[in-house]
Order: C-alpha cells, then structure tokens, then sequence
C-alpha cells in the first residue's frame, strides 16, 4: 500500500493539502494510506524548512507550497509505474 504524509503543524494550508491528497488518491484509484505528521523533529527530518510538504512513498515531493490535485496525481503515478 501506498503511504501519503502530509507534514505540517495543522494549519490550514496543511488541511487543505491533506485534501487535496486524499483526492488525488481517490482519482487515481490507488489504495494508499493518508498520514498526517504534525511533530517539528518528523517533519525536519524530511529537510521540511516551510509546511506544508508533502511525502509519497519516503521521498519529500512538496513543501512550502499547496500543489494541484494534478500535480499529486502525477507523482503518485510516478511512484506506482517504478
């Protein structure tokens, strides 16, 4: 199964973005699980400096940003056709 991190402290920015994940999932069809990672040492870790970020599969595709639904929709696809 596919893992989906939405790193960020819970703003609103950050909602939004787990939104927009779990549509992009819904979308694509994928099974995948949707987390959100709201602890500073977690998300520093990922070299995260600005939330929200986004991880799909442990490899940091986003932050500091919101991105599309098509953008998340293609790195998903980008991770399932590996």
């Amino acid at each position: 199964m596919l893992t989906i991190k939405v790193l960020g402290p819970g703003c609103a920015n950050c909602r939004k973005l787990e939104e927009i994940a779990r549509a992009a999932v819904a979308a694509a069809g994928v099974e995948a699980q949707v987390v959100k990672v709201t602890d500073m040492q977690q998300i520093v870790g990922y070299g995260v400096l600005k939330t929200p970020g986004l991880v799909v599969d442990e490899k940091l595709v986003s932050s500091g940003r919101i991105p599309s639904a098509e953008n998340v929709a293609e790195w998903i696809a980008a991770v399932q056709g590996r």
